[in-house]
């Protein structure tokens, strides 16, 4: 008799995660939590999602941007803009694609505490990659059921403890002056399991003004205080003394010289200091074999400081907290096998604002603004999956959202208005879908969702100055209204051989209200609604074990991201019809990888591998008229790694050489730059090595 299609055994979800390092796929059943939001086989989650393990993570980099792994997985844009400042631009499907500054739209988890706050904004720095074991990506409607500004969701996990004392050590150094090192402790003793990481990181920068330096902290704690009880402390600190902002580029600019820094960064010292402590705590108890519940409570601060080049300065001081619960269960209704999960979250940021002049990049005079800024959520969810058959399961979602803004303006004198309001925003998101277990290699599913995305704090701080057609106020703008989408997916999941695989995904995203960037302007921003969008697309990736010696990793996304209605921007008439910028319309990943050792020897064995990624990116457009574009680009990279055992330890040398033809390209837009700035250029050919020593004690 055939197993039921939630038991039965599968092929490993993402090949990706498994075979950069010569590991058998079929032999391995990955497990992933973000579709379902507890353990599950990828392979039976109706969903389109992807996970990136430790030994990509490893062989895809230095470990310093999300973009070094995560550039494999379909639908998911990261835009490396070599600005440290500035944060990466990562879209989901498009959503997230506005953001001139770190993530927005995209719901930001690290061991299951939101690094995301309540309006939806994010950094993707906060994800410490040498002590990260996977990171999950999940896209499409099942991803709306985490509430605001979940156009898809990235979910890190730190690796677990080792069972005795081991020191992990890497160092790497590379082009444009990069030096990153980093130090990891780990052991379990009795219940308690410990990983300690630290990491520094500086780079001069290929372009003019674009020093960085950054230090990162992640510290967890998991304990298993008896049978039943689980609970885990995380502790996160990412300090950032400096990074120094290039600007982005006029095309004359541009073409003249691509690494050079943009009008005004030098004379104004464009940059931004930040400093951010976060911890948390999650305790799952099994009230039985069948039940559980899961609670969640955190606390972050961070400290903001950035100098623009309109001779400003901008800060901020923002305390955040949380706390969630949810309840799992497996049960059966009239003979029907059902796994659901409900729960309620809640969590609040408030952040001091401030600001005033800084000529020549020195803070002078009296403060010319002064506010507090806070947002809140408070949200209720219920998520199950019924098996109706061994062919058929069903699952169905509702999330009941509302989200509060406040803002309090302390600075009204000298002809500045009073910038006080506050907003509030309530949405009910559902989702629904039927996957089909057509065989043991075969799944078919379909799923529909509606979501909504509020404005961010941050978005609602400027809005266009009277009378000019380039300056901003500061005024907070209540005038935005949350947008809300309605999201249809079609996918199917093949395993043709015990070492392949094939994942396709076709969607369909209509928005009403898109938030949009309306102007920006020497580093500020004003966004308003534009009445309608429409998203449509595809998504493709395959993994195999050719031989046991050769793998191939490619992945492929097409998406055609435009207004479906005419609206006006300042002077400016955009036509239904027109493409959404940011958006690269066409995407490819490929990564053929040879292995001296046999897959299937050891999960990292030693020995030589060597690997040639092709990246390619369609043209992506800089504003809403259309009439400013960067052209598409093709970049091959190198990589090789050899491991040799040594005691019970290991060391690994890894290099890399990226760019291989020194194409010239542009790496990321600023979508909507008043001054045509709208360019930030690619790496020139680039290269980094680095080794990796692992010694148990």
């Amino acid at each position: 008799m055939r197993a039921h299609p939630k038991l039965r055994p599968i092929v490993i979800a993402t090949i990706t995660a498994c075979c950069s390092a010569g590991v058998m796929a079929q032999t391995l059943q990955e497990v992933v939590v973000s579709a379902s939001r507890s353990e599950q086989k990828s392979f039976d989650a109706p969903a389109a999602v992807q996970s990136v393990g430790r030994e990509v993570i490893q062989d895809a980099g230095p470990q310093v941007n999300l973009s070094e792994s995560l550039v494999r997985v379909p639908g998911l844009t990261i835009l490396d803009r070599q600005n440290y400042a500035q944060d990466l631009q990562l879209s989901i499907r498009g959503f997230g694609a506005r953001a001139t500054f770190g993530i927005r739209g995209i719901r930001l988890l690290i061991d299951g505490i939101p690094a995301s706050t309540p309006d939806g904004q994010g950094q993707g720095s906060s994800i410490s990659l040498p002590s990260t074991e996977r990171i999950e990506v999940l896209r499409g409607p099942l991803a709306l059921l985490y509430g605001n500004s979940s156009g898809g969701v990235i979910q890190a996990f730190t690796k677990p403890a080792p069972d005795a004392p081991t020191v992990d050590y890497q160092y790497y150094v590379g082009s444009y002056g990069l030096h990153r090192a980093d130090y990891q402790f780990g052991d379990t003793v009795g219940k308690v399991g410990i990983v300690a990481d630290y990491s520094t990181m500086s780079i001069d920068g290929y372009r003019a003004n674009s020093t960085t330096e950054r230090k990162q902290f992640n510290g967890k704690l998991a304990m298993d205080l008896n049978d039943d009880l689980k609970v885990n402390l995380v502790f996160n600190q990412f300090d950032m003394p400096l990074a120094r902002d290039p600007l982005g580029l006029t095309r004359a600019q541009l073409q003249q010289d691509p690494s050079a820094a943009g009008t005004n960064a030098t004379s104004t010292l464009t940059r931004k200091i930040v400093a951010q402590n976060q911890v948390g705590s999650s305790a799952t108890y099994a009230l039985d074999k069948d039940q559980s519940l899961t609670g969640r409570v955190y606390y972050g601060n961070r400290e903001n400081t950035q100098y623009l080049s309109s001779s400003r300065w901008v800060g901020l001081t923002r305390d955040y907290y949380g706390v969630g619960l949810q309840y799992n269960a497996r049960t059966k209704v009239a003979d029907t096998p059902v796994e659901w999960v409900t729960g309620y979250e809640f969590d609040r940021s408030r952040e001091y604002r401030v600001g005033g002049l800084s000529p020549a990049g020195q803070k002078t005079g009296a403060n010319t603004r002064s506010e507090d800024n806070q947002s809140e959520n408070s949200d209720l969810f219920v998520q199950g999956t019924a098996a109706l058959s061994e062919k058929v399961s069903v699952a169905a979602g509702l999330r009941n959202s509302t989200v509060r803004f406040i803002s309090d303006d302390y600075y009204t004198s000298g002809g500045d208005p009073n910038g006080s309001g506050n907003v509030s925003y309530q949405a009910t998101s559902p989702v629904v879908g039927v996957t089909f277990h057509a065989s043991d290699s075969l799944n078919l599913y379909a799923n529909y969702g509606k979501g909504f995305e509020t404005p961010t704090l941050a978005e609602m701080a400027y809005v266009p100055t009277a009378g000019s057609t380039t300056l901003l106020s500061g005024q907070f703008n209540t005038a935005l209204n949350a947008s809300t989408s309605r999201h249809y997916e079609l996918g199917t999941k093949w395993a043709p051989t015990e070492t392949s695989r094939v994942d396709f995904a076709y969607y369909q995203i209509d928005t009403t209200d898109e938030i949009v960037i309306e102007r920006s302007s020497q580093g500020q921003n004003s966004f308003k609604n534009a009445p309608g969008t429409s998203r449509s697309g595809w998504e493709l990736s395959a993994s195999s074990q050719w031989t046991p010696h050769i793998a191939l990793t490619a992945s492929a996304a097409m998406i055609d991201a435009q207004y479906s209605q005419t609206f006006t921007t300042g002077t400016t008439t955009v036509a239904s019809g027109s493409k959404m910028p940011g958006i690269p319309q066409t995407s490819v990943y490929s990564e053929l990888a040879w292995t001296s050792q046999p897959a299937g020897a050891s999960r990292t064995p030693n020995g030589l591998r060597l690997a040639v990624e092709m990246v390619q990116s369609g043209r992506i457009y800089a504003n809403d008229s259309n009439t400013e574009s960067a052209d598409g680009r093709t970049v091959f990279n190198l990589s090789a790694s050899q491991r040799w055992g040594v005691g019970k330890g290991s060391l690994t040398a890894y290099a890399r050489l990226n760019n291989l033809s020194d194409e010239r390209y542009v790496g990321s837009v600023i979508v909507n730059q008043s001054a045509l700035q709208f360019y930030e250029p690619g790496l020139p050919q680039n290269w980094t090595v680095g080794l990796s020593l692992r010694v148990p004690l």
